[in-house]
C-alpha cells in the first residue's frame, strides 16, 4: 500500500520527516539499481572495467548506511498519536 499524506506537510512533524526520509531512501535505492545495472551491462557489452566492483561496493555501503540512518531516526510511538486517534477526539 502506498504512503499517503493528507493535507499540507508540516516539516516539524516527526512522522512527516520520517516519511520524507523513507522516500529519499527509496530514490537512493532506485538510482543505485538503475545506474549499477547500466554500468554492469556496458561492461559486459564493451570491455572489462577493473574498478567497477569497488564503485558498486562503496555505493552499496553508502546505501546501507542510509538505511541504518533511516531506521535509527525513526520516531518513537510516543512522540505523536496516530491519525485515527486524533480524529476520534
Amino acid at each position: 500500500m502506498p504512503l499517503r499524506w493528507y493535507g499540507n506537510g508540516d516539516p516539524s512533524d516527526p512522522l512527516y520527516l520520517h516519511f520524507s526520509r523513507i522516500v529519499n531512501l527509496t530514490i537512493h535505492a532506485m538510482a543505485f539499481a538503475a545506474v549499477n545495472s547500466g554500468l554492469w551491462l556496458v561492461q559486459q557489452i564493451r570491455h572489462p572495467w577493473s574498478h567497477l566492483q569497488w564503485i558498486t561496493g562503496i555505493w552499496l555501503l553508502f546505501l546501507t548506511a542510509h538505511l541504518v540512518f533511516v531506521i535509527l531516526r525513526r520516531p518513537s510511538s510516543t512522540e505523536k498519536k496516530p491519525l485515527l486517534e486524533d480524529l476520534s477526539e
